[in-house]
């Protein structure tokens, strides 16, 4: 079990379709821990960026494979979570900036 809320969030991820999402249903998206449940995201976002949180959703993505010459492997599996804010509350400072 992971308990450390900066082992839970790995990153923000900057896309455009993250961004269009953040405008238009105010919702942040990270790179998470694989083995985080959404009551932890909603958990270490709330801690670490001091805001409320109205829901959480994820999707896991398996590696893919990728070849270097001869050799072949797959790439990590990885989570992504999208967190919508609670009504009122001010957008994370890393996606006001862009």
């Amino acid at each position: 079990m992971i308990t450390n809320a900066f082992q839970i969030i790995r990153r923000p991820i900057i896309t455009e379709k993250g961004l269009a999402v953040k405008e238009t249903q105010h919702t942040v998206v990270f790179e998470v821990s694989v083995a985080a449940t959404k009551t932890q995201i909603k958990e270490a976002v709330q801690k670490i960026f001091k805001v409320k949180v109205d829901a959480v959703r994820t999707a896991n993505f398996h590696g893919k494979f990728r070849r270097r010459g001869l050799r072949g492997g797959y790439r990590a599996d990885w989570k992504k979570a999208y967190v919508r804010l609670a009504p009122g509350e001010k957008m994370i400072e890393y996606a006001e900036n862009l």
